[in-house]
């Protein structure tokens, strides 16, 4: 034989070799499930050691998330010998048949896998594996049976933990846990069955943060499978890490009176803090105590009344509901109106009822008495000069290149757009543009006299209270803003990245001074429509806005910020079939205000009437 013919036969041979490995692992790693529960039998030896979540602290220092230990009755099912169905009922005081079904149940909960190269459909269930038998046990619940386990081969107990509320508030900021599914499962390999996941709030949105870091435990296991002793004397073992605390910008105090003054209302009420965009209190009435929500057994009784109450509890008002934001909207009118040179600050427009309704007042002759007073018609004579600049001959093509402008500046102001805070739920509202328009009535069919109701922050206009209140954020800034979020701090690292960004409206800072002046004129100056929202000890900046409501009375609303020059709180106030927003929204504006700022309430006769109001 020759040495190329030796050569071949070699090379032959090794990929002769070769291709049995491959189709031996692939038949082991694919085909044959034994191979796949041998890998799965050998993971389990290594135990997993499941952190207690990170705490959660308001802006004060004080606890509002804490963590309650709790127990698991866990159980594997390949460790259970001569099974006495009947003593085990009795000992954790169910029936036989509720046993039996609940290893039947857990079965089931498992699902089924089906192996496309076979074509054989198994359960994903795995007799070697430790699954939760009983749930959320108490410390007295569970020093009753632990001393009986020992005669049940196969169960133990396991510590867990769930959440716990010192304050019954902020549910609707806060978030809860419930159980991860197998679909969840799946995707992420930190969880295990039984265990918890963050299902909403900032529990959902912080979940990688607050679940912290499993640690595992080996351990060296006897020919009977029990545990004998640590693997390398724990060398290899590594320590479960607890969740970084979140410190957040609400000031719990200031969110529970606000819940407090909002029962039997129907509404919401946003405070931010502008230099920082953290969020000091998020109220939506009606709400509802999170410890309702604490632990499976809770969640199964309790969410069902919740989502099935028609005042619908549930819902996150200042983040999703978007309502038309009436004359709280003149400020972002007047502000694009001087940026674009249309008026100036002493610009005045007659009171022309008969072209737009409006109350009775003086002639505004200046754009901030424009603000103090609410003229509609003046507001209407305002945007029309945005709207309709005589760029173009034809009236309908001028209307749409104004109104595509006007939606930028909007836009800007973080209108139109989801403010993308550290909750989910959060809705855009509605800047209309010229393709929304062009849908209803055609290209080029329709103006500034089709659309004129968006000048008073009516019509087609809707926004979040959330964004009202960046609104007067960017006031009181006089021209930007953070985007609001709860979170002050992650840890010790800040907040995300994303709420460190000042964000800048396309109006400059200059044209904001009269807007300003007219704000506290509402408020401070006799003709004002906002004077219930008056502090004693600092200048208010506001405006009031009264919605319609096709559904009812109108809704009341107030935004405001203080003090004037440097602020240190801005706020928005929705009540829902209220009426005018200087009875309702802004004496609630005005008590939010004083609590925070003075920690104390001067007006007992107030606080009591506001207290007291029945609107829902």
């Amino acid at each position: 034989m020759n040495t190329d013919a030796r050569r071949y036969v070699i090379i032959i041979f090794f990929l002769l070799v070769g291709s049995i490995y491959t189709i031996r692992l692939f038949y082991m790693q694919v085909i044959d499930e034994s191979w796949t529960l041998r890998a799965q039998e050998i993971a389990e030896k290594r135990k997993q050691i499941t952190p207690p979540r990170g705490v959660v602290f308001d802006r004060r220092g004080k606890k509002i998330v804490a963590n309650k230990t709790y127990f698991n009755l866990m159980m594997v099912e390949e460790n259970i010998k001569n099974f006495d169905t009947v003593a085990f009922a009795k000992l954790i005081g169910w029936t036989p048949h509720k046993v039996k079904s609940r290893f039947w149940e857990i079965r089931k909960g498992e699902g089924m896998y089906y192996n496309k190269h076979t074509g054989k459909t198994t359960t994903n269930y795995q007799k070697i594996r430790a699954y939760p038998f009983v749930k959320e046990m108490s410390m007295e619940e569970m020093s009753a049976i632990a001393p009986y386990l020992q005669n049940f081969p196969g169960f133990y107990e396991e510590i867990t933990s769930m959440r716990s509320y010192p304050y019954a508030n902020a549910a609707n900021i806060l978030g809860y846990l419930s159980e991860v599914n197998g679909d969840e499962i799946k995707e992420d390999r930190f969880y295990r069955p039984g265990e918890n996941i963050g299902r909403a709030g900032l529990e959902r949105f912080y979940e990688k943060e607050l679940r912290g870091i499993k640690g595992i435990h080996y351990i060296v296991t006897s020919a009977l499978n029990n545990a004998i002793e640590p693997y390398a004397d724990g060398k290899y073992d590594t320590i479960a890490r607890q969740g970084p605390p979140l410190k957040l910008g609400v000031d719990i105090n200031l969110q529970a009176y606000g819940e407090k003054i909002m029962k039997k209302k129907r509404g919401c009420i946003v405070a931010i803090e502008p230099s920082t965009g953290e969020i000091l209190a998020l109220i939506s009435a009606p709400t509802f105590d999170p410890n309702l929500f604490v632990g499976k057994r809770s969640i199964a009784k309790n969410y069902p009344r919740l989502i099935n109450d028609p005042s619908k509890p549930l819902y996150p008002r200042p983040l999703s509901a978007e309502y038309p934001p009436g004359s709280t909207f003149k400020l972002i009118q007047g502000l694009v109106a001087l940026q674009e040179g249309v008026i100036h600050p002493e610009t005045g427009f007659p009171c022309t009822k008969s072209m737009v309704g409006c109350h009775n007042h003086p002639q505004a002759s200046n754009v901030a008495e424009a603000v103090q007073y609410s003229c509609n018609p003046y507001f209407y004579y305002t945007v029309r000069k945005i709207i309709q600049q005589g760029r173009r001959k034809k009236q309908t093509a001028d209307a749409e290149i104004g109104l595509e402008k006007w939606a930028k500046y909007m836009h800007s102001f973080g209108f139109g757009e989801k403010l993308e805070t550290d909750i989910t739920g959060v809705r855009p509202g509605l800047i209309p543009d010229a393709k929304y328009y062009d849908k209803w009535y055609g290209h080029h069919n329709w103006s500034f006299s089709t659309i004129r109701s968006i000048s008073i922050g009516q019509g087609e206009v809707k926004a979040t209270p959330l964004q009202l209140a960046n609104l007067a954020c960017i006031v009181a800034n006089r021209g930007w803003y953070y985007t609001p979020h709860f979170v002050k701090s992650i840890g010790r690292k800040g907040p995300l990245p994303e709420y460190r960004k000042k964000h800048y409206t396309m109006v400059d800072r200059r044209h904001f001074d009269p807007i300003v002046e007219g704000m506290r004129m509402v408020v401070n100056e006799k003709g004002g429509t906002g004077g219930a929202a008056r502090l004693k000890n600092d200048i208010v900046c506001g405006k009031t806005g009264t919605v319609q409501n096709p559904q009812g009375k109108d809704h009341s609303v107030f935004i405001a910020f203080a003090p004037m020059n440097k602020p240190k709180i801005a706020i928005a106030v929705f009540i829902e079939n209220a009426g005018f927003g200087g009875t309702w929204a802004a004496p609630i504006a005005n008590l939010m205000m004083e609590k925070y700022l003075y920690k104390k309430i001067s007006d007992k006769a107030k606080e009591e009437k506001m207290m007291e109001a029945n609107l829902d």
